[in-house]
C-alpha cells in the first residue's frame, strides 16, 4: 500500500462529499479503494434504509454481490453481526465457520472466498451500515490494513450522516418555510373577508377554518382561493350538509 495512493483515496472521498455528492458513486468508489488498498480481493456493503432494514449498496463485483444477497436474504453472516453489535466481525477461516454462520459460511467458500472482516459504519452510537472484506485465502488482515479499513469506513460514514443531516435540515427548513408562506396567504385572506364580510378578524378566520374544514380543504389552499378570486366571501358561509374531516 503506497502512502501516496492512499492519500490520494482520502483527497478522492473527499472531492466526491463536496462536488455533487450521489451517495451510491461514493460508496462503489469506496468499495474499489479497499480492493486496490487493503489487500483484499473484494468488497461489500450494506447500508440501513429508513426503517433499519440492511440493504445492498455497492458491491466490487457481482460474486459478492450475489453473496451478500444471500446473506440478506437468509439473516445470516458477519455484516449482519457487525451491524447489530457495532463492532468488527472477522473469521480466518471460513472451512470452519459453519458452527457460526451456518449458511454463510458455506456459500462464502463455494464462492471462493476462505476469510472475512466486516467492520461497522459508526459514528458514536449510532450505526448505519457494515462493509465486509473478502479474501480467497484463510489469514487475519494486518494491523495496518485494519486501521487502514476503519479510517476509509470512517471517513464513509461521517460523510454519510452529514448529507442525512443536511437533507433533513433541507427538509425542515422547507416545511418551514412553507409553514410561513401560508400564514402570510391565510393572513391576506382574513383582512379581505373581514372588509367583505363586515366582520372582525377572529370571524374573519372562523369563517375561513370552518369552510376548510366543512369542505375537506386545506386552510392554505382555501385563503389562497379566497385572495385570487376563486372563491367569493359569501361562499364562506355556506356549508355542504354532510362536512368531511379537515385534510392535514
Amino acid at each position: 500500500m503506497g502512502d501516496d495512493r492512499l492519500l490520494d483515496t482520502f483527497v478522492e472521498l473527499a472531492d466526491t462529499l463536496i462536488d455533487d455528492f450521489d451517495v451510491i458513486d461514493f460508496l462503489h468508489l469506496l468499495v474499489d479503494r479497499c480492493v486496490e488498498l487493503l489487500a483484499v480481493d473484494a468488497a461489500g456493503l450494506l447500508l440501513a434504509d429508513q426503517h433499519g432494514r440492511l440493504q445492498l449498496i455497492a458491491s466490487s463485483n457481482e460474486q459478492v454481490r450475489l453473496l451478500e444477497l444471500f446473506q440478506l436474504q437468509n439473516d445470516d453472516g458477519p455484516c449482519l453481526e457487525a451491524f447489530a453489535t457495532g463492532v468488527r466481525v472477522g473469521h480466518a477461516d471460513l472451512s470452519t465457520a459453519g458452527g457460526r454462520w451456518q449458511r454463510f459460511a458455506p456459500a462464502a467458500t463455494g464462492s471462493g472466498f476462505a476469510a472475512v472482516d466486516a467492520l461497522p459504519m459508526r459514528l458514536r452510537g449510532q450505526v448505519i451500515g457494515a462493509l465486509n472484506l473478502f479474501r480467497v485465502r484463510p489469514g487475519e488482515l494486518t494491523d495496518t490494513a485494519l486501521r487502514t479499513a476503519r479510517a476509509l469506513v470512517d471517513v464513509a460514514t461521517i460523510g454519510l450522516l452529514q448529507e442525512r443531516s443536511i437533507r433533513h435540515q433541507e427538509i425542515l427548513t422547507e416545511q418551514l418555510q412553507t409553514a410561513l408562506n401560508n400564514r402570510v396567504i391565510i393572513e391576506q385572506a382574513k383582512g379581505y373577508i373581514a372588509h367583505r364580510l363586515g366582520v372582525d378578524m377572529t370571524g374573519a378566520f372562523t369563517a375561513l377554518r370552518g369552510y376548510a374544514r366543512s369542505h375537506n380543504l386545506k386552510l392554505s389552499d382555501v385563503a389562497a382561493a379566497v385572495v385570487d378570486g376563486r372563491t367569493d366571501t359569501r361562499d364562506l358561509l355556506a356549508r355542504p350538509s354532510r362536512p368531511g374531516p379537515p385534510k392535514r
